[in-house]
């Protein structure tokens, strides 16, 4: 059976501006054929098992020829695999996928178009520019401004002139001085407002506002690079009036995230509606315990207190007990101990509700407060990772409390960024790299190899964390409690200070 091909846009940049169909179709891909515009964070949508095939392309640079894209697709589809081709921006937008469709068509290969939000609306809006606007543009006319090797761009400036509206060219900033030229030869106003607009919608996104006349002294002057896209007409005059993405506290930060995929999206979501550029880099991955029996054999006796350390803990030990036939009522009679509010809320999404949040969130001060409430040789039942640190279950036992310290899930140290972090690192480009454990900070380090970090600094959940990042000679700050909002509040913070 011939499988479907399914053209995605996939919008200008941050997977926060796909669509939910072009996501979704993302999820169910046996393989996933993309461009080199497409976010490395819109690429994790891509199920494990579905293979990859990277067909991107930069200017004057075609590893894949079209017709050989055109080929791949139809070999695809033809082997029975549901196909997405992955586009950035919109499909049919200057990205050949009418051409794709015609050739999908050609040879009786069925496809359907998932459209994305397009850069040319997108980084406009972005940096405070409606593309029309009643008072100043009533039309609104994109252009590619990319030429064939060896040629201009063959654009009717007379007729864009005399049109009057808003002009969006894409892919023209090599060509922005002969566009701009092109423009005042054919009668438009020197004076007239124009931008260029550099990583359009992204946390490093840069602008140049200025008049036909001087634009291209300007982004010269300021170094802009691609990508990057020109908008030219009055509504330009807004900008700085409506730009609400640029003062946002964060801009101009690139962070890295580093905990398990899983658990990334809250932090992310926060940093970015802060107006940073995120990279999503998990260090970590959570994997169950293959081993049930330690937590079967725990089961057989009384504890007074169970114990959680992280979410992941309380989801890891729902699963254990499930593979072992049971579930969470198998905790009944025993008080439940959350190191902190986010476990809390893990515990609260079972219907199960923290008997216990020490005031700060660490094992240290999770200990000290078990010990309040134990009887006299009471017994703690600890459902947490395998490579869980020693404080906790050390003061317990010390004060001659039973402990059952059962690992219901592995740390394993795993990163599929690790040449982008070196990168990033070896040009100064990271501002801040998150670590919500001590184990995000070990997985990091691995992936980064060999790499002198004395000039970065980590942003630390707690004093735990923050002395593992200190061993690597890291700078720090860190959090006056672990929490994510309290961890964004030292950001902020630190960032008003620098």
């Amino acid at each position: 059976m011939t499988g479907m091909v399914t053209l995605v846009g996939a919008g200008p940049g941050s997977r926060a501006l796909l669509t939910l169909a072009g996501a979704e179709a993302i999820r169910r891909a046996d393989v996933v054929v993309y461009d080199r515009l497409v976010d490395t964070d819109i690429l994790t949508l891509i199920p494990c098992g579905a293979e990859r095939i990277d067909v991107g392309k930069r200017a004057g640079v075609h590893p894949v020829p079209q017709e050989e894209i055109n080929a791949i697709l139809v070999r695809l589809a033809q082997a029975g695999k549901n196909t997405v081709r992955l586009k950035g921006g919109d499909c049919y937008l200057f990205g050949r996928g009418g051409e794709e469709c015609e050739y999908l068509h050609a040879h009786g290969v069925p496809f359907r178009v998932i459209p994305g939000v397009t850069s040319a609306l997108a980084a406009p809006a972005f940096a405070g520019i409606p593309v029309t606007h009643r008072e100043y543009g009533s039309s609104v006319h994109i252009i590619t401004a990319q030429a064939r090797a060896g040629k201009e761009p063959e654009i009717d400036y007379p007729s864009l002139v005399r049109l009057g509206g808003t002009l969006v060219f894409l892919m023209g900033l090599a060509a922005l001085e002969q566009v701009m030229d092109g423009l005042l030869a054919a009668g438009m106003d020197p004076q007239m407002p124009a931008t260029v607009i550099e990583n359009g919608t992204r946390g490093i996104q840069r602008k140049v506002v200025d008049t036909v006349s001087g634009l291209a002294a300007q982004v010269r002057t300021e170094g802009l690079q691609s990508p990057a896209l020109i908008v030219v007409g009055r509504v330009c005059a807004c900008s700085n009036t409506l730009d609400w993405w640029t003062g946002l506290p964060l801009h101009g930060k690139r962070i890295a995230v580093t905990r398990p995929q899983e658990r990334a999206g809250g932090l992310t979501a926060r940093l970015r509606a802060l107006g940073a550029e995120v990279i999503e880099a998990p260090c970590i991955a959570i994997e169950p315990a293959a081993e049930l029996e330690p937590l079967r054999a725990a089961l057989e006796n009384r504890y007074d207190w169970a114990a959680f350390t992280s979410p992941a803990g309380v989801k890891a030990a729902a699963d254990a007990l499930r593979r072992l036939g049971r579930d969470l009522r198998a905790l009944y009679g025993m008080q439940l101990a959350a190191i902190g509010r986010g476990t809390a809320e893990a515990l609260a999404a079972y219907g199960l509700t923290a008997d216990l949040i020490p005031a700060q969130y660490d094992g240290a001060h999770l200990a000290a407060a078990l010990l309040e409430r134990l009887p006299e040789k009471g017994a703690v039942l600890l459902l947490r990772a395998r490579q869980g640190g020693k404080i906790l279950p050390e003061a317990l036992r010390r004060a001659g409390m039973t402990v059952a310290d059962v690992p219901v899930y592995d740390t394993v140290y795993r990163c599929g960024r690790t040449d982008e972090l070196r990168r990033l690192l070896a040009e100064g480009a990271l501002d801040y790299v998150t670590f919500t454990s001590g184990s995000t900070v070990e997985g990091f380090v691995r992936a980064v190899g060999d790499t002198d970090l004395s000039d970065m600094t980590a942003l630390c959940i707690g004093a735990q964390t923050e002395e593992i990042a200190k061993r690597y000679q890291m700078k720090t700050i860190t959090a006056s409690n672990a929490a994510i909002d309290d961890m964004i509040a030292c950001l902020l913070e630190d960032c008003h200070h620098v």
